[in-house]
């Protein structure tokens, strides 16, 4: 889970129930963008592991996606 999503949860409930002070909404933007960040990490993440296959068995994963994939696996050598 997402570290930030607790304390983002209980700024809601406090902005629905008291009102926020101004540190809070500091507080409350920052958390929001990195969540924000996190979220997005994760979904492109989940996107360059993607294979594309159609009907036929045949990968037709686009190239921008192989390249992706390949600079990847590059970085990720410990050499």
């Amino acid at each position: 889970m997402i570290s930030s999503l607790q304390r983002i949860n209980k700024l809601a409930r406090k902005a629905r129930e008291d009102g926020l002070t101004p540190g809070e909404v500091e507080e409350r933007a920052a958390l929001r963008a990195e969540y924000l960040q996190e979220i997005r990490g994760q979904v492109s993440s989940t996107m360059s592991s993607l294979t594309i296959v159609n009907e036929d068995g045949e990968d037709v994963t686009p190239t921008a996606l192989v390249i992706e994939k390949a600079i990847q696996y590059r970085n990720s050598l410990p050499f």
